[in-house]
């Protein structure tokens, strides 16, 4: 059961103390980057984005820094994350053409402050980042976004129990009942702690429901599987809502 940071989670964390000056480019890079080979970005200069002095203005791909310092000198004041799926656009405010090439990849960054969404296209052991007009979005509170969890993650369990989930898959049921020793996540500074904590267990949540639902479990029928999905589906909701809130400075508590 994978519970790492996605991309967009890191360059969201990473990206914003970079600009706010928490950390130093070269543990910016390595926090995004990771076990993968390159980063770059793409189409900035087909939004119209000027390019830094002493830098190319082409309307090609660049290097990862070299697109995140384009994005500063637009006015760039943090990177936010979105996790959307069909029919919850959470983290997203459009336009269509954006929310459907995030919906696809699963994830996004917007910039808050310069109008502009990145995509992670990632083939191998390289990603790069399609830059796309963006506006101005909605976003779960921290706080709200927290308790749904936590009455979800109740709920689930009572509605696992019910259809004997350790009966068709024990590991579920393990994680369920274990949800409070979590492996903890590293952030950079400025990140709250709050927030950090939010992440790890929204990403646990969504594991979880990932893990239930690899398969129908072996021979039981259709009703019960279809249960088992309405049970699970409010907890990957919340779960991505969690990662979202959690991944977006706009809406962060006051240091």
């Amino acid at each position: 059961m994978s519970t790492d940071l996605p991309v967009s989670a890191r360059l969201a964390w990473w990206g914003t103390a970079w600009l706010r000056g928490q950390v130093v480019t070269d543990l910016l890079l390595d926090a995004v980057i990771g076990d993968e080979a390159t980063h770059a970005v793409a189409g900035l200069g087909h939004l119209g984005l000027g390019a830094p002095a002493g830098t190319s203005p082409g309307t090609g791909t660049e290097t990862l820094l070299g697109g995140l310092a384009r994005l500063r000198a637009e006015g760039a004041t943090s990177f936010g994350a979105a996790f959307p799926v069909e029919g919850d656009l959470v983290g997203l405010g459009g336009p269509a053409g954006f929310n459907t090439e995030a919906v696809e990849a699963g994830e996004a960054v917007v910039v808050a402050g310069a109008d502009v969404g990145l995509v992670p296209v990632t083939v191998g052991a390289a990603t790069t980042w399609v830059a796309h007009r963006a506006v101005r979005r909605q976003l779960p509170d921290v706080g709200e976004a927290d308790r749904a969890l936590r009455q979800e993650l109740l709920s689930a369990a009572d509605a696992l129990a019910r259809l004997e989930v350790a009966r068709w898959r024990p590991e579920v049921a393990d994680h369920l009942m274990n949800l409070r020793h979590r492996a903890p996540l590293s952030a950079p500074d400025g990140v709250p702690a709050r927030c950090v904590e939010l992440a790890a267990r929204g990403l646990q949540a969504v594991a979880v429901v990932d893990l239930a639902l690899v398969d129908d479990g072996g021979a039981i029928s259709a009703a019960e599987a279809q249960a088992r999905r309405d049970a699970l589906t409010p907890l990957e909701r919340a779960g991505r809502r969690a990662l979202v809130a959690a991944c977006s400075p706009e809406v962060w508590p006051p240091a």
